[in-house]
């Protein structure tokens, strides 16, 4: 569970004025989450150690310019996905657009349409609170192209709002809000297969 923020402030503070147990305090609060957003991004666990690494010895560097106008679990967040974003372009030198650069405009292309459209057997609620829920999330999460998991990693996850995210992913807020609606109807869709009712499933061009 995240801590208040107040306690965040007070603790970036000790550490900026040189308080190390201050740091690992905040390394200790924060260091498994940065550890699951970075291996949703890059995939690998050794990876996404690299990114943990990478990403507190940029929070050592950085921290006494942090001037605390945003909250630090937002702050830090963007630092974990810019290093893992940079690790992935290492990755990946075959491709065309960097992924700090993939401006196509969403907006112009169709939200998808489902294909499977069911009732679900129970509640949103009892299936969210199900362990093989995040199993099967996790894959489907997996499944999705790069930039739509990444606004919903940062936008439905880590609760960055959608100017940060586009700034995070130097990408447009209009580009932000088509691909993570696109994003949530892909994810909808893999998991009304899971869990919905065949018996009220709809097929393209059913009448009511």
């Amino acid at each position: 569970m995240i801590q208040p923020v107040d306690e965040d402030r007070e603790l970036v503070e000790r550490a900026q004025a040189g308080d190390f147990a201050a740091f690992e305090s905040l390394v200790s609060k924060y260091e498994r989450r940065v550890y699951h957003l970075a291996a949703r991004i890059v995939g690998r666990s050794h990876d996404a150690d690299e990114v943990v690494q990478q990403t507190f010895l940029s929070v050592i560097e950085k921290l006494k310019g942090f001037r605390q106008e945003a909250r630090f679990s937002t702050w830090l967040t963007r630092v974990a996905t810019n290093h893992a974003l940079a690790l992935l372009r290492q990755r990946s030198r075959r491709r065309t657009v960097p992924l700090a650069e993939d401006r196509s405009a969403d907006a112009d292309e169709a939200p998808p349409h489902p294909e499977y459209i069911a009732q679900w057997r129970e509640t949103p609620e009892r299936i969210a609170s199900r362990r093989e829920t995040r199993r099967i999330l996790d894959a489907a999460l997996g499944n999705l192209d790069e930039k739509y998991r990444l606004v919903f990693l940062l936008r439905d996850v880590e609760g960055l709002s959608t100017a940060e995210t586009a700034e995070t992913l130097d990408i447009s807020v209009s580009n932000v809000k088509v691909r993570l609606l696109r994003a949530r109807l892909m994810l909808r869709e893999r998991l009304t297969r899971e869990f919905g009712d065949e018996a009220t499933r709809l097929f393209p061009g059913h009448k009511h």
